[in-house]
């Protein structure tokens, strides 16, 4: 069934986390996973034409304590996913330069969980959700055939639950590390003989913070139930739950702040006491069946509910104005969505054959939003009521002709049209009535072609447009006037790309993708004071890049992985940032605001043949490049290059199979920024990144016969 494919990730196998006793023969490292994400149906990452990169249960395992996916997606070419060290604002997670702006959450990239969307339908997400102990591979797919995926797709982001065990078997987890980081797991998993499996999976996160006011609580619950109900016909059921009832914010630091103690927090922090409290649950569900030998049709239905509190740095002066929404945001949605998808197949004789993916798409978020005066930390006056809803129908094809022995050409539209409307119901004296609405749509091609060179070398080339809406939130407010931002236009953009996957032998893979990327009415922050966020479009902008992944088995109990990452992100035209006295012009050729233009990574790991207790070891390299912090690019994050450092074990004793875990990161202790708040009004811009920091993770599993 889709979702429980026992897949080992493309780089997972390259960095593993502790096994039993190793094999007499050197393991050998798996170069061509199975991929669903680049084409919508499952094929060999080698063979996919396109750039798509998966990681596996050992690289997650091998991250540490399994809560954010910064730990593991760090491996991935032409990803960057920053770790701000502030659980109130989630992590800063951009593909090629989209989402690179987002000032919390997750902007532009496409994110799915076991099939269900984990994106709103105007395009933000959350990677806070997502259960790592339970997660099996994650897929990262980059380039123009991500526009298949409709709004926002700048990339895709795909997570599935690990495959149930074919047995009974309950696993303990558990985690430390430096600031009182803790985190402790229980998961339960099992196939019955009809063929009906099951994983759940619960965990509890704490940390007291390396910074001043940034501690965190988070729980969360990832359920799974899946069954063949009939030779043709698959089912799966995913309930999954958050609870993060503390998340308390210390906000950006000045240079001057970070250079002189980045453990600190800024004195409006503590006085309007910035947290954010978040729960959200969600359960959905995907059937497939199979109509024909060639023929499947899958459908999914999904809903979920968030609620969020929070409480934002906005000073007590700043939200007298009629017009403030005050404080504090507090909001009810729900959401739910439904999909229909058919696949079929012609074979066409002598190798070639043609694939056909088509279907159909809508999703709905209604959210019940307020606002009210924030007074040191405690809930005031209501300054803001409305009721807002979100909605896209999308309908999407592709084909794939396979029309020689070595060639296949892709060609594939998708139709998207994203509405906001917005009932205001807090209506004063010096408040008007912003009640109104907006839609966007788009039609984007996508065409591609792929040739297999030699059994060892396939090359490809794509191209396709893509378009991005802006999002609730950043529709929410405008520059200078009260009401929906009805000035803020939809992104456009025209990808293509150039790739290469080359297996050097049975140990070895290299794949290459160069890129160009043109966008107009690129959306950026225009103005970011206080927690509060308004937005504008910027013109023209184009991003050029590389991406480099090698992967290789080195003999002898040795493996290594290398990613590098190059991108050049400017804007082609000059525009106004801002307004009045604090309006700049941001001239052409300015580097995009919170995309780092180079990144790398590269692992030597070590697993000896007979080795006593299942020891592994690993030596991590990683490195961020500078990191501009405004539009006008007039300071900047330095580049940072980080050592880290693990050993792993493992004991199997009958039934039991016991693993433990030690990581060094960060080992030279260097003082860096993990992540800047682009735009940020106050100067604010820098997020201190952990000093050296040590951590052990434990799991004990049984197995019941």
């Amino acid at each position: 069934m889709a979702a429980a494919a026992p897949v080992a990730g493309l780089l997972g196998l390259a960095a593993p986390g502790a096994r039993a006793q190793a094999p007499a023969a050197d393991p050998v490292t798996e170069l061509e996973p199975v991929v669903v994400t680049a084409r919508r149906a499952r094929e060999a990452s080698f063979d996919a034409p396109a750039a798509i990169s998966a990681i596996g249960r050992d690289a997650i395992e091998a991250g540490g304590l399994q809560v954010n996916l910064s730990e593991s997606l760090v491996r991935v070419p032409g990803i960057t996913v920053l770790n701000r060290q502030n659980y109130a604002q989630d992590l800063q997670l951009s593909i090629r330069g989209f989402g690179s702006r987002s000032t919390f959450g997750i902007r532009g990239v496409r994110l799915i969980v076991d099939g269900i969307p984990a994106t709103m339908p105007d395009g933000q997400g959350q990677v806070s959700t997502v259960a790592l102990a339970s997660a099996g591979r994650v897929e990262v797919l980059r380039g123009p055939l991500a526009q298949l995926y409709g709004n926002a797709a700048g990339g895709v982001v795909q997570v599935f639950t690990e495959a149930d065990a074919t047995r009974p078997t309950v696993s303990f987890s558990a985690g430390a590390g430096r600031y009182h980081q803790g985190r402790v797991g229980l998961k339960f998993s099992t196939t019955t003989p009809g063929g009906q499996g099951i994983t759940v999976d619960a965990s509890h996160f704490e940390t007291d913070g390396y910074r001043e006011h940034s501690a965190a609580q988070r729980g969360q619950l990832n359920a799974r139930w899946q069954a063949e109900l009939s030779r043709d016909t698959s089912v799966s059921v995913v309930l999954n739950a958050l609870d993060q009832p503390v998340s308390q914010d210390p906000l950006g630091l000045t240079r001057a702040q970070f250079e002189a103690d980045p453990r600190q927090a800024v004195a409006v922090a503590f006085q309007q006491d910035a947290r954010k409290t978040v729960r959200q649950s969600q359960v959905g569900t995907v059937v497939e069946h199979r109509l024909a030998a060639d023929s499947v049709i899958t459908a999914r239905l999904y809903g979920g509910q968030r609620a969020l509190d929070n409480a934002l740095s906005v000073p007590p002066a700043a939200q007298a104005a009629a017009t403030s929404a005050g404080g504090i945001v507090a909001f009810d949605r729900t959401y739910s969505g439904l999909g229909l998808q058919w696949a079929h197949r012609v074979p066409l004789g002598e190798a070639r054959a043609l694939n056909l993916v088509g279907g159909v798409e809508y999703d709905r978020a209604r959210e019940d939003r307020r606002g009210y005066l924030n007074n040191g930390g405690v809930q005031g006056a209501l300054k803001r009521s409305e009721l807002n809803r979100v909605d896209n129908r999308d309908a999407f094809a592709q084909a794939r002709l396979d029309f020689a022995t070595a060639w296949s050409a892709t060609l594939g539209v998708r139709r998207s049209e994203v509405a906001f409307r917005t009932d205001d119901r807090y209506i004063v004296a010096g408040n008007p009535d912003d009640s109104g609405r907006l839609s966007y749509q788009a039609t984007n091609p996508v065409i591609g072609l792929s040739w297999r060179a030699t059994p060892a070398l396939n090359l490809y080339a794509n191209a396709g447009r893509g378009f991005e809406t802006p999002t609730f939130t950043e529709l929410a407010y405008r520059n200078g006037g009260t009401g929906l931002n009805t000035a803020l236009q939809a992104s456009r953009s025209t990808h293509s790309e150039l790739g290469a996957k080359w297996r050097l032998d049975a140990t070895q893979r290299v794949d290459l993708a160069l890129f160009d990327i043109r966008t107009r009415d690129e959306i950026v922050v225009d103005t970011n004071v206080g927690g509060r966020s308004t937005f504008k479009n910027a013109g023209r902008t184009r991003r050029t890049g590389l991406e480099l992944g090698w992967v290789g088995q080195l003999g002898a109990g040795w493996r290594a992985t290398l990613s590098l990452t190059q991108l050049r992100a400017r804007f082609d035209e000059a525009f106004v940032s801002g307004s009045g006295a604090s309006a700049v012009t941001v001239p052409a050729g300015s580097r995009l605001a919170g995309a780092p233009e180079r990144s790398a990574y590269a692992e030597l790991a070590w697993q000896p043949r007979a080795a006593w207790g299942g020891f592994n070891a690993a030596a991590e390299l990683v490195h961020v490049g500078r990191i501009v912090v405004n539009d006008v690019n007039d300071d900047a994050a330095a580049a940072a290059t980080v050592v880290n450092l693990r050993a792993g074990f493992a004991q199997q004793w009958g039934a039991w199979r016991f693993t433990q875990l030690l990581r060094l990161d960060n080992a030279g202790d260097r003082r860096y920024a993990g992540s800047v708040i682009v735009n940020e009004g106050n100067r604010r811009y820098f997020e201190p990144a952990l000093p050296r920091n040590a951590l052990v993770a434990l799991s004990a599993q049984r197995r019941f016969d």
